[in-house]
């Protein structure tokens, strides 16, 4: 039987986007402040493998931070990657 102990994903979050001209981001320095295209309260995008999976929101973890899953994006049958060597 297959394993998927050995698979690894690429998990991605973002927070946000915008979009602004080079020469501003190279006179960027330590402390600038990027403005994104959210409100505080919106959901972050989690990404697998650069394949956009499930909304979620930031969470403090003490010292740390992490990601509440809040919603699990599903993928119509259509839009699924075909399988070419067999059955599942």
């Amino acid at each position: 039987m297959a394993t998927f102990d050995d698979i690894s994903i690429d998990i991605s979050v973002v927070l946000g986007t915008t979009t602004m001209p080079v020469h501003q981001l190279l006179r960027m320095g330590r402390g600038a402040v990027i403005d994104l295209d959210v409100a505080e309260e919106d959901d972050v995008s989690i990404y697998a493998n650069k394949t956009l999976v499930a909304k979620g929101q930031v969470v403090l973890l003490g010292e740390r931070i992490g990601v509440s899953i809040t919603e699990v994006l599903l993928r119509a049958p259509d839009v699924r990657p075909m399988r070419t060597d067999g059955p599942l």
